[in-house]
């Protein structure tokens, strides 16, 4: 039986193609995007668990974290 880790990450409207290009290549696989309390969006990604490099899905949620936060400033 396939596991699946998940991952939940802001949108940027004017650069949402290229977001999701990125968590594609690292397997990640997009289950649905809902707006969030804000205004934005919201994606919700799966992959097998095991798929990917230790961390390497947190890093890039801190980094695509700190880039929404950015924008709203």
């Amino acid at each position: 039986m396939t596991t699946w880790e998940y991952l939940t990450t802001p949108l940027l409207i004017h650069n949402t193609a290229a977001i999701l290009n990125n968590w594609g290549k690292q397997g990640w696989e997009l289950v649905q995007v809902v707006p969030n309390a804000e205004g934005g969006l919201v994606a919700y990604l799966k992959r097998p668990a095991g798929a990917g490099a230790a961390n390497a899905g947190l890093s890039a949620a801190e980094q695509a974290a700190r880039q929404f936060e950015g924008e709203g400033q």
